[in-house]
């Protein structure tokens, strides 16, 4: 497996010690599965997709934000030029992802009909993600560094059981980190480390996402005992998750000392695709959220080994 001394952003290398605060889980722009049936009523619109990716930046920088990893997987409207473009114009890292959604929301026929074909299309989706992290996404040069990956709520699917291990293998070979989507209720976040390390990744290359949507801190800490980072990484969001609880769980797990193992973001779509209503809050987690933990008496210092250094860790190698 090689080691990453170098973090692809869309717009060039940089050391992972240049990330600095980092928003771990952001979406610039998103479609569910099938967003573009309904593109005659709501068609796509670039440029007040840059527009809103520009103001929100904007607001970002003032809370320090240096870094943003855009988790939209393939099947819902990555774009790596658009991060391109917006990451040159604005002047912060932009980190893009390979990988595909849960069944429910993605796009999956086409591995669904490669798998009834073939008869096992996990080789094919491997090839995909190992090809975008060497070679680049198709003709644009930009290489994801992050394989983001996705189950259902309650359950692993058979499909989605096949993405993950494609992903796991891809981890392998590359080195890049996976991270995560456990649905809105927070669900088999135990089961994904569990088969990903069966393949033989690395926990330390994981982040298990959405534990916000849980406030069950012996679920967290079920995680972070196997290894892996967890991402807070819904705030700001109610219909996802209770902050309140969000907050005590955070406060606790830094209590008995698993800083190290926690990320923050805020899951944001700041465009949707389609006709989807936008709901952001670019500062929450700096205006409301960190704020509720210092006031708990959460130093700085940790704050920092949070929102900084537990992202260049993960992307160190």
């Amino acid at each position: 497996m090689s080691k990453i001394s170098k973090v692809n952003t869309v717009a060039g290398l940089i050391s992972a010690n240049e990330l600095g605060k980092t928003l771990m889980h952001e979406h610039i722009q998103f479609g569910f599965g099938g967003w573009y049936a309904n593109e005659t009523i709501t068609p796509y619109n670039r440029e007040a997709c840059i527009k809103t990716a520009l103001d929100f930046i904007g607001e970002l920088k003032t809370y320090g934000i240096q870094t943003i990893i855009d988790a939209t997987p393939n099947d819902c409207a990555r774009d790596p030029e658009l991060l391109k473009e917006i990451s040159q114009k604005t002047e912060i890292h932009i980190i893009c992802s390979t990988g595909l959604y849960c069944e429910a929301d993605g796009a999956p026929g086409y591995f669904k009909f490669r798998d009834m074909v073939t008869g096992d299309c996990t080789g094919e989706i491997f090839e995909l993600f190992t090809k975008e992290i060497k070679n680049g996404i198709g003709t644009t040069g930009i290489s994801p560094v992050v394989i983001k990956v996705a189950t259902s709520n309650g359950q692993i699917t058979s499909y989605e059981e096949k993405v993950l291990r494609a992903a796991a293998r891809a981890q392998k070979e590359t080195g890049i980190p996976i991270m995560t989507h456990t649905g809105g209720a927070s669900t088999m976040g135990v089961e994904q480390v569990d088969l990903l390390v069966s393949e033989g990744v690395d926990p330390k290359k994981i982040v298990i996402g959405h534990v916000s949507g849980s406030g069950d801190i012996q679920y967290h800490l079920t995680i972070m005992k196997k290894g892996p980072f967890i991402a807070f990484d819904r705030l700001g969001l109610p219909v996802y998750g209770n902050d309140e609880l969000s907050t005590a769980c955070v406060i606790g797990l830094i209590g008995i000392g698993y800083e190290h193992q926690i990320m923050l973001s805020q899951d944001n779509v700041w465009y949707f695709l389609g006709k989807t209503p936008i709901n952001v809050r670019p500062g929450y987690i700096f205006n409301d959220f960190i704020p509720g933990l210092k006031k708990a008496g959460v130093t700085d210092d940790k704050i920092n080994t949070i929102t900084n250094k537990n992202p260049e860790r993960l992307f160190a190698g």
